[in-house]
């Protein structure tokens, strides 16, 4: 379960840190052939801020986990299960916020919610 779940944060920091940077560079969408149009119910004019959010909110605090758990600090768990709310809240807010559902949400949302498991899991073995 440990290796499952270096797995998944690593998959989520990787992921998001990436996305999050190419946002940020390109606010546009064009580089996820998106319109942002799409955003026309959240309160943001291009991709900038959510990439800056993913980023830093999923992506740092997923590579954080990640780090901890390499290191097998003792609050690896409590980051690795912050890691895992924090990516369910960005696709639920994305989700509501859009109003529009993609398969990588549902992708995404099952990851968050096994890393959160996982985490709740290994976090009561460490308690024993």
């Amino acid at each position: 379960m440990k290796s499952f779940l270096f797995i998944l944060t690593s998959f989520v920091a990787v992921t998001s840190l990436i996305t999050g940077l190419l946002m940020i560079s390109h606010p546009g969408g064009e580089v996820f052939n998106l319109s942002v149009r799409l955003l026309k119910t959240t309160p943001f004019r291009d991709f900038r801020i959510p990439g800056i959010i993913l980023g830093t909110l999923v992506g740092i605090t997923n590579s954080a986990a990640t780090f901890l758990i390499i290191t097998r600090h003792q609050k690896r768990y409590n980051w690795t299960l912050a890691g895992g709310i924090l990516l369910c809240g960005w696709v639920i807010a994305q989700i509501a916020m859009i109003d529009t559902q993609y398969w990588l949400h549902f992708i995404y949302l099952t990851t968050g919610i096994l890393i959160i498991l996982v985490s709740l899991r290994l976090k009561g073995k460490d308690l024993i």
